[in-house]
């Protein structure tokens, strides 16, 4: 997995590059300090899998910067780490696209298992948000199950659910998994209804909520 990692404090940088040598030894490192340097090598190398952003670069304003980066490349997923842990903010990066958003003030031991769990393709988000009340936890489904099945979600589902975490529209999603426009705007109305969810944002809640891992499968229907 190649990862870039944006931010413009040295310091944070070099302590996130060692956590990730010592726990994630097989990801490969990039580094920008400014958006601009970011859109740089996102445009040059279309080998990235994962942005780390922060939302307080010396070029950007906030959530600018997020926007730029799902613009300039909507297929890598894109997680936030940053100062600003409003749940406003939290959840207008959701809502842009973010695939998860870590409060810079995380400890190591809370940093380690979010890195992990958005590694292996869940959400990470603060207990701030998963508090609020966004929607319903379905019946019967105890928080943090990992369980596509308790949920009722199909393979299939799931797959669509893991892409929309990451923030993909759905004519990405459509191409992602060569599915009709039709068929996975049915999916995604079975998987709102499931978790309880009126909206994209509330469903990427929802599902960090539940701790679900949703590793990517094979095809199916």
């Amino acid at each position: 997995m190649k990862i870039l990692m944006v931010d413009d404090h040295p310091l944070f940088l070099d302590g996130l590059a060692l956590l990730f040598a010592q726990e994630f030894p097989e990801a490969e490192l990039l580094v920008a300090h400014s958006l601009a340097g970011a859109l740089s090598v996102l445009t040059t190398d279309s080998t990235i899998n994962w942005v780390l952003l922060d939302l307080g670069l010396p070029d950007s304003d906030g959530l600018h910067a997020l926007r730029r980066v799902r613009e300039t490349s909507p297929e890598v997923a894109c997680a936030v780490m940053s100062a600003d842990e409003r749940p406003a903010t939290i959840l207008s990066a959701i809502d842009l696209g973010a695939a998860g958003f870590v409060p810079k003030t995380t400890r190591r031991g809370e940093l380690l298992r979010a890195l992990r769990l958005m590694m292996s393709c869940g959400v990470y988000l603060p207990a701030s948000v998963l508090a609020m009340q966004l929607g319903e936890t379905p019946p019967g489904v105890p928080m943090g199950t990992e369980s596509l099945e308790s949920l009722g979600l199909s393979p299939r589902q799931g797959d669509v659910l893991r892409l929309l975490i990451e923030g993909k529209p759905n004519k990405a999603i459509c191409r992602d998994l060569g599915l009709s426009e039709s068929t996975v705007k049915t999916h995604l109305a079975a998987i709102f209804r499931k978790l309880g969810a009126n909206s994209r944002t509330q469903a990427v809640v929802a599902a960090a909520r539940l701790g679900l891992r949703l590793q990517p499968s094979g095809s199916g229907g």
